[in-house]
C-alpha cells in the first residue's frame, strides 16, 4: 500500500512539474502584456494649468501640476512648436501641487509641458500635455514608445534581487539554523548572494534609467545613479546590499556568529522589501509595511531552505534527516503567517473581487495564485505524504521528496518572475485612487471666469462644482447660473442643469450623469443681472 501510494506521489510530483514549466511560458507572455498596458500611473495627474488642450491669449507665467499624492519632479520640459525643448528647472512643491517657473516667453503656436516625477511607491510616472496660445499649431511630435532593452533590465534585475535575497539569504539562514553541521548547498546559497550583490546595484541604476527615461546606453552617467538613489527603492538596495552581506558573513565568517549575522540578514530582507513599492506604499502604512516584513521573511525562510534540504536529502548526509525534521516542523506556522500576510495584501492592492481579471495587475496576481495552489499541494503532499517516511530512512522516498522538492524551486522562481512583473502595473488600488479624482478646468473669458471641478472625474454619476469670479478675479454676484455639457463628436445634444448655491460660495450641480468618456465641452451660463447672460466655455476630459 505504501508503494501504490509513493508511486501515486511521484506520478503526481512529474505532473506538477509539466504544468508549471507551461506556466513558466504563460507567465512569460503575461510580463509581456503587463508591460504593454498603457495605465502606468501610480500617482494620478488630476488637475493641470493651463488645462490640456487649453488656447490661451498670452504666454502663462507658470504651469501647475496637482497629483492625487505628494511626487517629486525629474523631468520638466517645455516643447516649443519647432520642437525645440526648454529645460524647466525652476519649480515649487506645495502639498500635491507641482507649481512651474516658465522661464521665457513664448511665441503663438502649440507647445507641449512634458513631465516626469517619481511616485511614493518609488515608481516615476510621466505625462504631457498641450496648450496654445493664439491659435493652434501642427503639435510637436513627443515620443511614448516602450523602451523594451530597458524594461528587460529592470525585469531581470528585480528577478536576480529577488534570487539573492529569497534563495541566497534565506538558505544561510537555512544553514545557521537548520542544517546543523551539514553544508549541503552552501555554493549554491553563496552563487545565490552574489547574483543579488550584482543585481542590487544594477537594479538601482535600472531605476534611474526608468525615472529619467533615459535608454539603457546612458547606465553610466552619474546622474543615472543619483537619481536612482534619491527614490524609496534607494533604501530598499541600500538595505539588501547589507542583507547580503549578513548572509555571506554568516557562511564565510567564524560559526559561533553564523546563527546571529544569518538571522539580521533574514530580518533585512523584510526591512528591504518594505522601504519600497506598491504594497508598502499603500494605506494604511501602520499595517501594510510591517505585512509586507513578515511576508518577505516568510518567502525567504521557505524558498531558502528548499535547495540545501534538497541538495542534503539527495546525498544522504548524516544531518539530513535532522534538517527535514526542523524544517517540517517550522514551516507550518511560517506558511500559516506568510499567507495571511499575504492575503491581507492582496485585498487591499485588488479591493474588488472584480477588478482581478480588469487589469493587468490582477491577471499576474490570478498567475500567481495558481502558482501558489501548485505550490501549496505539493507542499502538502510532501508534508503529509512523504516526510514521514523520509525521517524514518526509506531511501526511495528521500529521493521523491527531492524530486518534489526540484519541482517546489521551479514553482518559486516563476512567482519571482511574477512578482517583478508588478513592477510596471499599478495596483487597482491606485487605479481607483485616481479614478475617484475630480477633473478640474479652469475658464477665463473677459467678463467672467470660473474654476469647474467635476467630481469624479470619469464616466457616470458625477457633481460639479463651481466658483464663479469677474473676468479680473473679483467676486461675482450671479443670480443663476446653468451647467452646459455637449459631445458634438459622440452626437449628444447639450445637457444643461441649474445649479445650486448651498452657502460655501460655490455653485454646484448634483445628480449629473456624464453617460461617455472623452473630451466633452463643457459651457457655463452666468446671469449676471435680469437683462445680461455671460457665457464662457472650455473643454474638458472625462476619463472611462
Amino acid at each position: 500500500m505504501t508503494e501504490i501510494s509513493s508511486r501515486m506521489v511521484d506520478t503526481t510530483s512529474k505532473r506538477v512539474g509539466r504544468i508549471a514549466g507551461g506556466l513558466l511560458g504563460l507567465l512569460m507572455a503575461l510580463i509581456i502584456m503587463a508591460s504593454t498596458s498603457q495605465a502606468f500611473a501610480h500617482a494620478a495627474l488630476i488637475q493641470t494649468d493651463p488645462s490640456d488642450g487649453a488656447v490661451l491669449a498670452q504666454a502663462p507665467k507658470q504651469f501647475s501640476l496637482t497629483f492625487s499624492e505628494p511626487v517629486s519632479p525629474l523631468v520638466l520640459t517645455l516643447v516649443k512648436p519647432d520642437g525645440t525643448p526648454v529645460a524647466l528647472t525652476s519649480f515649487r512643491l506645495t502639498n500635491q501641487a507641482l507649481e512651474i517657473d516658465n522661464p521665457q516667453a513664448l511665441k503663438s503656436g502649440t507647445h507641449v509641458l512634458s513631465w516626469r516625477v517619481i511616485s511614493a511607491d518609488g515608481h516615476p510616472v510621466g505625462g504631457s500635455l498641450l496648450f496654445s496660445i493664439g491659435a493652434p499649431s501642427e503639435p510637436p511630435a513627443v515620443s511614448e514608445m516602450v523602451d523594451w532593452p530597458s524594461r528587460s533590465a529592470i525585469w531581470i534585475g528585480k528577478v536576480f534581487l529577488y534570487i539573492g535575497l529569497f534563495l541566497g539569504v534565506g538558505g544561510a539562514f537555512a544553514l545557521a539554523w537548520l542544517a546543523g553541521n551539514g553544508r549541503a548547498g552552501q555554493r549554491f546559497v553563496m552563487a545565490a548572494i552574489l547574483c543579488g550583490l550584482v543585481a542590487a546595484p544594477l537594479s538601482l541604476g535600472f531605476q534611474g534609467l526608468d525615472a529619467l527615461g533615459a535608454p539603457l546606453p546612458h547606465l553610466a552617467q552619474p546622474v543615472i545613479w543619483r537619481t536612482g538613489l534619491g527614490t524609496s527603492f534607494g533604501w530598499t538596495v541600500l538595505v539588501a546590499l547589507i542583507s547580503l552581506g549578513l548572509g555571506l558573513l554568516s557562511l564565510a565568517g567564524p560559526r559561533v556568529l553564523a546563527r546571529p549575522l544569518a538571522l539580521a540578514g533574514l530580518l533585512a530582507v523584510g526591512v528591504a522589501l518594505a522601504a519600497s513599492g506598491h504594497a508598502s506604499a499603500a494605506e494604511p502604512q501602520w499595517l501594510t509595511r510591517p505585512l509586507v516584513f513578515v511576508h518577505g521573511i516568510g518567502i525567504a525562510f521557505w524558498a531558502g531552505a528548499l535547495v540545501p534540504l534538497g541538495l542534503a536529502l539527495k546525498r544522504q548526509t548524516a544531518g539530513a534527516v535532522a534538517f527535514l525534521r526542523r524544517f517540517s516542523c517550522a514551516i507550518l506556522p511560517v506558511v500559516a503567517v506568510l499567507a495571511a500576510a499575504g492575503i491581507v495584501l492582496a485585498v487591499i492592492q485588488v479591493q474588488t473581487p472584480s477588478a482581478l481579471a480588469g487589469n493587468a495587475y490582477g491577471r499576474l496576481l490570478l498567475i500567481k495564485l495558481a502558482l501558489l495552489v501548485f505550490l501549496f499541494t505539493l507542499a502538502a503532499v510532501n508534508r503529509w505524504k512523504l516526510t514521514a517516511s523520509a525521517e524514518a530512512g526509506a531511501t526511495e522516498v528521500q529521493r521523491r521528496l527531492t524530486r518534489s522538492i526540484a519541482v517546489e524551486m521551479l514553482i518559486v522562481l516563476a512567482i519571482f518572475g511574477v512578482a517583478a512583473g508588478w513592477r510596471f502595473t499599478p495596483p487597482p488600488r491606485a487605479l481607483a485612487i485616481a479614478a475617484a479624482q475630480p477633473v478640474s478646468v479652469h475658464i477665463h473669458a473677459l467678463e467672467a471666469m470660473a474654476d469647474l471641478s467635476i467630481t469624479p472625474g470619469h464616466a457616470g454619476p458625477v457633481a460639479a462644482s463651481m466658483i464663479i469670479m469677474t473676468g479680473d478675479f473679483g467676486p461675482l454676484d450671479a443670480k443663476e447660473v446653468t451647467l452646459v455639457l455637449s459631445k458634438p463628436d459622440s452626437g449628444i445634444e447639450p445637457l444643461k442643469r441649474a445649479a445650486t448655491k448651498p452657502g460655501d460660495g460655490s455653485w454646484r450641480v448634483d445628480n449629473l450623469v456624464i453617460p461617455v468618456p472623452g473630451r466633452w465641452m463643457v459651457r457655463i451660463d452666468i446671469l449676471v443681472s435680469d437683462f445680461k447672460i455671460v457665457k464662457i466655455e472650455a473643454p474638458v476630459d472625462i476619463g472611462p
